[in-house]
């Protein structure tokens, strides 16, 4: 068996890593300890942070390609919740002492391929060796007029509530990984898993919800459990109507043969679609936004005065429909 190559940090950073800083000056190459930014005027910088830690949130054996593309989107998908532009990204990347070299340079080239798409770099980090887990930590930060970011608070009553693109793809996709979901052909489950591995960050329709939508909040818990934060930060309730989420034609399929996995669909998390809420008069310019960009953006209920936090969900029949909305709690 071939020995795995590996490489010490300097030489992983300078091989891999200080290629994706090459076009942001601020970097410094990743040369110094820390990078430069300039906030341009009247903008103000909007900076979010997640981690990923293997078996908590990917599978172990998870490909490099598809972990850079979680890694890395989840973050750009909270900079588009807020109507944010994404300009730079640092990587803090921890790596088990059995990571070898061919790894991590398939991470880095997935990494440049989802930062070329959105037109960013990096621009510092962290590299570490560990007995334990794969564990990466990405800090996006990006800019916003000032005092036009979206916010979970600005919810009104009567509000209509949308959702873009389709709902529970990555919820049914992981049940898929893990083995779960009966009744699909091959085409249908690499559609729902493909979901799950690579989401897609709305980042163009976040840009253009400045000034059209009144709060906003990227589906990663769930909808139900999302749209509960709109409700509870905006002082309001929620009611959504099950039947007109948007689904796949993979999702419509597995309802079909279980329809119990509506509940997995509602509440499932990591479809990193944004919800959004607008003033009723807005219909008309939602749905010249869902053509130009030619992405769905579906109205699936409204936002009313009631209990605060409180999100209703009703079926076909109008009787309410109960779904786990806690979302992913790590404590």
């Amino acid at each position: 068996m071939a020995k795995k190559k590996r490489l010490g940090e300097f030489a992983l950073i300078r091989r891999y890593f200080a290629p994706l800083a090459a076009g942001a000056p601020g970097a410094l190459g990743l040369t110094d300890d820390a990078a430069l930014i300039r906030a341009r005027k009247g903008r103000e910088l909007v900076v979010t942070t997640d981690a990923l830690v293997a078996g908590v949130h990917f599978p172990m054996n998870e490909t490099p390609d598809s972990v850079a593309q979680r890694a890395l989107g989840v973050n750009l998908s909270d900079l588009a919740a807020m109507g944010a532009k994404p300009l730079v990204y640092t990587l803090a990347i921890v790596l088990p002492k059995r990571c070898d070299a061919g790894w991590v340079g398939r991470f880095a080239t997935a990494l440049g391929r989802v930062q070329k798409a959105h037109g960013i770099h990096l621009i510092g980090g962290d590299t570490v060796a560990t007995k334990g887990p794969l564990t990466i930590s990405i800090t996006a930060i990006g800019d916003v007029g000032r005092g036009t970011a979206l916010r979970r608070g600005g919810a009104k009553a009567g509000d209509a509530i949308y959702v873009s693109g389709t709902i529970g793809d990555a919820a049914l996709g992981l049940k898929a990984v893990k083995g779960g979901l009966r009744g699909l052909s091959a085409r249908q489950r690499k559609a729902l898993i493909d979901r799950y591995r690579r989401p897609r960050p709305r980042v163009r329709l976040g840009l253009a919800l400045v000034g059209l939508a009144r709060a906003a909040i990227d589906v990663s818990d769930g909808l139900a459990a999302d749209l509960g934060h709109i409700a509870e930060t905006s002082g309001l309730a929620a009611e959504i109507d099950a039947a007109r989420v948007p689904l796949s034609a993979a999702a419509r399929a597995a309802l079909a043969h279980d329809p119990k996995l509506i509940t997995l669909v509602l509440g499932g998390g990591d479809d990193y679609e944004i919800a959004f809420t607008a003033p009723p008069g807005a219909s008309a310019r939602v749905t010249t936004l869902a053509r130009r960009l030619k992405l769905p953006l579906t109205r699936i209920g409204w936002m009313k005065k009631g209990k605060i936090g409180a999100v209703r969900i009703k079926d076909r029949q109008g009787r309410a429909l109960r779904v786990d909305r806690g979302g992913y709690q790590h404590f």
